[in-house]
C-alpha cells in the first residue's frame, strides 16, 4: 500500500436445498445495488478487533479500526490504487512510480497477480495492531468491496504497510466506477471492505470463481442472524 494523492470456502457442489435455505433478503450478485445496501446494513457499527487504528494515507489521522463479528472482518476507508504485480499496459514503471513487479500472493502457477485484470484487495501487513492471518483473512480469501451502491467481489491479493489501510487493484477500482489511474485515481473514505473469514478462492486468479464464491458467501452472510 502506498499513500497516493496525499474462496474456496464453498464446496465444489453446493446442494440446491442449501441455496434455497440461504435465500437472503436481497440477491447478492456482483454489481447489484440491492446487495450493496443489504451487506452494508449487516455491518453497521463496529466491534473493534484491532489493537489500534489505521491511517488512510501518510500524514492522515489514525482513525480507522478493523471490525469483526458474525464470520466477517470489515472496515470503511478510502481506496488507493495498487498496480503491483504482473506488468501490463496500464500498470508498469512508466505509469506508476511506485510500481513493484510482485504481489504478496501468487497465482496457481506461481506467477504474480495481474492488477489490471484481477479484482484484488490489499490488507495491512501483519503487526501487533492486527494480523490478517490470525483473523482467518488469507491470501486468496474473498472480500466484497462496496462503493456507491456497487459491489465487487475480489480476492485478497497483496499486503501493504503495517499502519495504512484502504487499497485495491486497478481492476477492482475500474469495476466499481472509480478512476483506476495508479497516481491520479482512487476514491475517498466511503469504501467498505467486507472479508469472509476462512474463505478461499481457487484458483486465486479466477475472476469468475471469485464472483461465484462471493455471491454464495454473501447469500449465506445475509441469511444469518
Amino acid at each position: 500500500m502506498r499513500a497516493l494523492n496525499s474462496v474456496r470456502l464453498v464446496p465444489a457442489v453446493l446442494a440446491p436445498v442449501l441455496l434455497a435455505t440461504l435465500a437472503p433478503p436481497a440477491v447478492a450478485q456482483e454489481g447489484g445495488g440491492g446487495a450493496a445496501a443489504a451487506l452494508l446494513a449487516k455491518v453497521q457499527g463496529c466491534k473493534q478487533i484491532s489493537h489500534g487504528k489505521y491511517r488512510a494515507d501518510d500524514g492522515a489521522p489514525a482513525n480507522i479500526p478493523v471490525c469483526g463479528g458474525k464470520g466477517v472482518v470489515h472496515w470503511k476507508a478510502d481506496l488507493d490504487i495498487d498496480c503491483d504485480g504482473r506488468p501490463s499496459q496500464v500498470c508498469n514503471k512508466r505509469t506508476d512510480p511506485y510500481f513493484q513487479p510482485e504481489t504478496a500472493f501468487q497465482d496457481s502457477r506461481g506467477g504474480q497477480l495481474d492488477s489490471a485484470a484481477l479484482p484484488y484487495v490489499v490488507v495491512p501487513g501483519a503487526s501487533k495492531m492486527w494480523n490478517h492471518r490470525d483473523a482467518k483473512v488469507w491470501g486468496g480469501g474473498l472480500a466484497a468491496v462496496i462503493y456507491r451502491g456497487k459491489v465487487q467481489y475480489a480476492v485478497v491479493g497483496d499486503t501493504g504497510p503495517t499502519d495504512l489501510i484502504g487499497e485495491a487493484s486497478y481492476a477492482t477500482a475500474r469495476a466499481l466506477g472509480i478512476n483506476p489511474h495508479p497516481v491520479r485515481g482512487g476514491a475517498g473514505g466511503e469504501v467498505t471492505y467486507i472479508f469472509f473469514q476462512g474463505s478461499q478462492v481457487e484458483p486465486i486468479q479466477s475472476r469468475a470463481q471469485a464472483a461465484k464464491v462471493g455471491s454464495a458467501l454473501a447469500r449465506k452472510f445475509l441469511a444469518g442472524s
